[in-house]
């Protein structure tokens, strides 16, 4: 497989990748060619051009993903396009974007239990893990994302 083919098959890759996780394909592959292309901006017509999809399906895709933080639209001075590139610190601020649904899953818990309020402990067990994970992980993952944020520094990847 030559470079080309790499690059192609890593595009798809992230297409079928970010598709189980609740994005569109197209909005995957963008996610994958921004991450590889060069530059490391693109305006809507060099993504038609590079990915081989409607000028329609890139500007929805481009729509949902700048509306999640994962892409951002800016310009240059003396340009009249638009150009897209990765979020800075697109992973850690997508982790932390969605830290508040640990919180409303450990409240769901709560509900639950609430709801079978003098039932049996078999029958509470299931809403209490789910209760007790969700609450640990609201503590300990915001943890997690500051200690990846020193070691950004040390690796200079602050400016990602």
């Amino acid at each position: 497989m030559d470079t080309t083919d790499k690059k192609q098959q890593f595009v798809e890759d992230c297409g079928l990748y970010f598709e189980r996780v609740g994005l569109t394909r197209i909005a995957g592959k963008i996610i994958g060619w921004l991450l590889i292309c060069e530059p490391p901006y693109q305006d809507q017509m060099d993504m038609v051009t590079a990915l081989g999809a409607s000028k329609s399906s890139i500007s929805v895709a481009l729509k949902d993903l700048t509306t999640l933080y994962l892409v951002e639209r800016f310009t240059v001075p003396g340009d009249r396009r638009t150009f897209y590139r990765t979020s800075k610190d697109m992973w850690s601020r997508s982790f932390r974007a969605r830290m508040h649904q640990l919180t409303e899953l450990k409240e769901l818990g709560e509900r639950g239990l609430a709801a079978l309020d003098g039932e049996s402990p078999q029958r509470r067990r299931r809403l209490e893990f789910m209760r007790d994970m969700n609450a640990f992980m609201a503590t300990e993952f915001p943890k997690l994302l500051d200690a990846w944020d020193r070691i950004k520094v040390v690796k200079g990847y602050e400016d990602l």
